[in-house]
């Protein structure tokens, strides 16, 4: 057979095996920020060989770790881009493309993680996680991850308010993330994951806020002394899937990644919530001071902004006031 009956013949014999062969063996990049010693990561690899195995290796999944395809907001720009498929990013980037779907990374607003485990089974959380696909052009939100209670680490203790008074603390790139630090009159700086421990090292910033995992896995406390108790924001970490690889799964395969995101954030929920527990008193054994701060004054510094749909810059709560009284009524 020539050259061009060849040709041809492939043409027809694709054309007649229709579109799965054009998807035979499609290799996806799972990117996240976090360290290869996390649950999240173990979980996104757990993940990556579960939908090998019930997709019978249609598609096969690359996970990235610890910043190694860019930053949080590169990856999330990577997503509509189609350079990766499916990334963890914090509710705050996700604001970026709709503002409303920040509330639930919001300090102050979750009475407990009852209350915050409700919240992500509600309707009012599938109302922004739509939203938010409209919102970014396609991208889905698959799964919820329990990423802790944000505490506030410092080479003090932060008893009360005042104690933060200029404090020069390092936060993520997210608007909404300065809200608690302007209000107790600190001095949010963002500055990219990676670079955090170099930064609190070199005094660049005096302190972080981070759940205790990542305290612990990022090695925050070796060059801080104090872990304060601040439970500022009871935080979780969004699986989602591009715009450009959704589309293209059919109904089934849908329902396939739906089902394995969703059992991996339980795997990693239950894994962090028995991680935090064990560290109050690891970090005590290791020399750290854990200060168990009384929260209502912080919290009252934090709500006034609630009541007047603004956060401390002026600028308004990327949230309409009927979100947030939804989301205080679940009970």
């Amino acid at each position: 057979m020539n050259a061009r009956k060849l040709g041809v013949a492939l043409a027809v014999a694709i054309a007649l095996a229709g579109p799965s062969a054009a998807l035979a063996q499609q290799k996806l990049k799972f990117a996240h920020v976090y360290e290869t010693s996390e649950p999240y990561h173990t979980a996104a690899v757990w993940a990556a060989g579960e939908v090998a195995k019930r997709t019978a290796n249609r598609y096969t999944m690359d996970v990235f770790p610890a910043s190694s395809l860019g930053k949080e907001t590169d990856i999330g720009q990577g997503l509509s881009l189609g350079t990766v498929d499916i990334i963890y990013t914090g509710q705050l980037f996700a604001q970026r493309a709709f503002g409303p779907i920040a509330i639930g990374g919001a300090p102050f607003v979750f009475r407990d993680f009852d209350h915050w485990k409700k919240y992500t089974g509600s309707a009012l959380f599938r109302e922004l996680a739509d939203g938010y696909q409209k919102g970014s052009g396609g991208n889905k939100i698959v799964a919820v991850t329990y990423y802790g209670n944000r505490q506030t680490t410092a080479n003090k203790a932060l008893n009360k308010p005042e104690d933060m008074k200029g404090l020069k603390i390092r936060v993520p790139d997210a608007p909404l993330y300065t809200l608690f630090p302007r209000a107790v009159g600190a001095n949010p700086t963002p500055i990219a994951f990676a670079e955090v421990y170099l930064a609190l090292q070199n005094k660049t910033v005096d302190a972080q806020e981070n759940p205790l995992p990542t305290i612990d896995a990022k090695k925050f406390y070796e060059v801080q002394s104090h872990i304060n108790i601040t439970a500022h924001i009871t935080d979780a970490l969004l699986t989602i899937i591009g715009g450009p690889l959704w589309s293209k799964l059919s109904d089934a395969d849908k329902k396939t990644f739906d089902a394995v995101f969703q059992e991996a954030a339980a795997k990693a929920t239950a894994e962090i919530i028995d991680i935090e527990k064990k560290l109050m008193t690891d970090f005590t054994k290791r020399g750290k001071t854990v200060v168990m701060v009384d929260r209502k004054p912080f919290m009252a510094a934090v709500q006034k902004f609630y009541a007047e749909g603004k956060q401390p810059t002026g600028e308004a709560l990327p949230w309409p006031k009927d979100v947030f009284d939804r989301l205080q009524a679940i009970k």
